[in-house]
């Protein structure tokens, strides 16, 4: 599997670059199967859907028990016939519970300051060299780290707070499946009582992780 491999299938599929990967990853690096394996997974319809204006949509407000933590989310659609269905009231409300949980700093990777990329990319590299490990593969190593930077502060490529096997793009793009319209998280901000002060929440944020994994 090659980077000419996944460019020539997000191509034909418009699926995003980690959808592509998985798919020839699962494939044995088979065109033809790769592009089933989305469709079965619902991902190619989804990509297919994406470039469609999403203009209607819902803001959705969570407050955790207690008022310690407050999330304002946005999630976009085609009509407002589907901002009023269930399912995707559901949806909405599940994503606001999972920024809640999981504190996630940008809705996607495209959304991080070129800036914060590199540092972070200067800091790994610094970790690379003092593991030990040579110079000459330390780009190669860096670049698999900043995959989990990015499921780290990503909220589409995060683990979905109440489904381990599946991220929050798979979460969408099970809706997008299922309702028929392109659905988009626009933007989110998320307020944490005492958030920047000395007082440590980790405790804290692993109560509203467990809490939305049973919600």
């Amino acid at each position: 599997m090659s980077a000419a491999d996944i460019k020539a299938l997000r191509a034909r599929t418009g699926a995003g670059i980690l959808d592509c990967k998985k798919a020839l990853a699962e494939t044995g690096g088979d065109m033809e199967a790769a592009i089933d394996w989305l469709r079965a997974k619902g991902i190619a319809k989804a990509a297919k859907k994406a470039s469609r204006a999403a203009t209607e949509g819902l803001v959705e407000a969570y407050i955790h028990a207690g008022g310690r933590i407050g999330v304002l989310v946005e999630v976009n659609c085609e009509t407002d016939f589907v901002a009023l269905n269930e399912n995707f009231r559901t949806l909405v409300k599940d994503i606001a519970m999972h920024i809640a949980a999981a504190a996630p700093s940008y809705v996607r990777r495209e959304d991080i300051p070129p800036e914060a990329i590199e540092h972070e990319k200067r800091v790994q590299k610094a970790r690379v060299i003092e593991e030990g490990k040579p110079e000459h593969i330390a780009d190669r190593i860096v670049e698999g780290r900043m995959g989990k930077f990015y499921a780290d502060v990503c909220l589409l490529e995060q683990v979905f707070v109440k489904d381990d096997k599946k991220t929050v793009q798979d979460i969408l793009n099970d809706a997008i499946a299922t309702i028929g319209e392109n659905i988009q998280v626009r933007r989110f901000v998320r307020y944490e009582l005492g958030e920047g002060l000395e007082k440590k929440s980790d405790d804290f944020a692993a109560e509203v992780a467990q809490m939305a994994a049973k919600a």
